[in-house]
């Protein structure tokens, strides 16, 4: 009985698991369009969700993507993007918003913006969506 009972504070402890990404900090609930990129207006729309923890997934100029995030925040980390494959007017600026997306390594939330960047100096605004 006594072992039972040191025992589930111990398989609580390690079910609960809490998400430390950019997600927890404010940017789940919204959606974020993007807004520019290296202070250049973003010529096509760019949307950035946070559905569940770890998890990325948006639409781009042209396709829907989804992606992996499991870097704690500040740190921000995409990995295993993916993407549909259709074609459009806009496949050039979703080839610059996903090569910028998967360069970023750092994230800021401050109230209705979300700032991506990364050590060499470039960045990604995104403002919460209406």
């Amino acid at each position: 009985m006594i072992r039972l009972i040191l025992t589930l504070p111990l398989i609580a402890l390690f079910q609960c698991s809490t998400d430390e990404t950019v997600a927890a900090y404010g940017a789940a609930d919204q959606i974020w369009a993007l807004q520019e990129i290296n202070g250049q207006p973003f010529p096509a729309r760019a949307l950035l969700r946070f559905p569940e923890e770890g998890r990325i997934e948006g639409n781009a100029p042209c396709n829907g993507y989804s992606g992996t995030l499991n870097a704690p925040y500040p740190w921000f980390e995409v990995t295993d993007l993916a993407a549909t494959r259709a074609a459009c007017a806009g496949l050039e600026a979703e080839g610059m918003y996903f090569a910028a997306l998967l360069a970023m390594t750092q994230s800021e939330v401050s109230g209705d913006v979300l700032i991506l960047r990364n050590e060499d100096g470039h960045e990604m605004v995104f403002t919460a969506a209406e």
